[in-house]
């Protein structure tokens, strides 16, 4: 809605100025069905300086055509092949100009309370992360750090501090957890903390390719991942929940 008056455009402008940029990187791919609904709930964000990256896997089904048609509120496109999801957000994070560095699906959709968190951000050695609705249900809330080297939190509650990835990329061994690896060593990196912000800041489609795809080299790795970075007390504690749940698997199938 625009200014109803010129004071009213003077106070818009001057809050725009005050704002940190955010860089919403979005990685598309045969996306046309959801695409623009996603766009949409960033473009009405009350937060205004939001930089929109788009890496797409070069689509086939329209999906370029949607980033044409929106170009002029784009920073960034670009439509080529790619080495899976974490490559191209690898792409992205090297495109943002952004002071933190957020990253969407394709088929989620922001909620008004993303600019709640992002009025938020003050360190910037910080990761701020709040919540998400998914399947009709809000996860997580605040997490301990047994839930984080266990669960993991989503990306789409997470905003980064741009820090992060002058730092670390996403380790392309993984295809479907490589922002649950990325978060583990962010954890033990001494130089960041975490902050929680209690924010629904997105709806988070399940139905994407990390919901539904299995990540066998990740599954081989995640105990060595947890000890290397959560220390030995919670990876004991990660160790006899396995074994517990293979017991209890073996009493059910016997």
């Amino acid at each position: 809605m625009p200014p109803k008056d010129g004071q009213n455009a003077h106070k818009t402008a001057r809050s725009l100025s005050n704002q940190d940029k955010i860089s919403v990187i979005i990685v598309t791919y045969n996306a046309a069905t959801t695409f623009q609904r996603c766009l949409d709930s960033i473009f009405t964000q009350a937060y205004k300086n939001i930089e929109v990256i788009v890496i797409d896997g070069n689509s086939n089904d329209g999906t370029a055509d949607i980033l044409r048609k929106n170009a002029a509120d784009i920073a960034y496109w670009i439509s080529e092949p790619d080495n899976g999801i974490y490559d191209a957000m690898n792409k992205g994070t090297k495109q943002a100009k952004g002071k933190w560095i957020y990253f969407l699906g394709a088929d989620d959709v922001l909620l008004p309370a993303f600019s709640g968190l992002a009025n938020e951000l003050t360190n910037p050695q910080a990761i701020y992360y709040g919540s998400v609705r998914t399947r009709g249900v809000i996860r997580f809330g605040k997490v301990s750090p047994y839930h984080m080297a266990k669960i993991g939190v989503f990306h789409q509650a997470i905003i980064y501090p741009a820090a992060v990835f002058l730092k670390y990329n996403y380790n392309l061994k993984y295809r479907i957890f490589a922002d649950y690896e990325l978060n583990m060593r962010c954890f033990k990196d001494k130089d960041l903390k975490w902050i929680f912000k209690d924010h629904i800041i997105a709806n988070f489609n399940h139905t994407g390719f990390s919901g539904t795809q299995k990540d066998a080299p990740f599954e081989q790795d995640k105990s060595r991942l947890i000890l290397e970075n959560f220390g030995k007390l919670i990876w004991l504690r990660f160790a006899i929940k396995q074994i517990k749940n293979r017991l209890k698997s073996k009493k059910i199938t016997a």
